[in-house]
């Protein structure tokens, strides 16, 4: 029988976080609802400017809410997304 995973605790701070990596050994704790992270390294330098429909920036912004980032990050990662297939 698996033993049952411990629920992850709350970290409220990065020098919190890399205190419990460094002693909890992870596998004892459930992961389940962690999602990959993409972070933003390279400087943004070019810029674009496009018209559109109220109505789709409007649906744009609120499924960028949804997955809780910024409406133009969420534009640049379908971007990425898209080019990267």
């Amino acid at each position: 029988m698996k033993a049952k995973l411990k629920p992850m605790p709350s970290l409220r701070s990065d020098t919190e976080a890399e205190r419990f990596v460094a002693i909890a050994d992870l596998t004892q704790f459930d992961l389940s609802e962690f999602k990959p992270a993409q972070f933003e390294i390279q400087p943004k330098t070019a810029v674009i400017h496009m018209r559109l429909p109220e109505a789709l920036l409007i649906a744009v912004k609120q499924k960028a809410q949804s997955a809780g980032v910024p409406y133009t990050r969420y534009v640049r990662m379908l971007i990425e997304r898209d080019l990267s297939r």
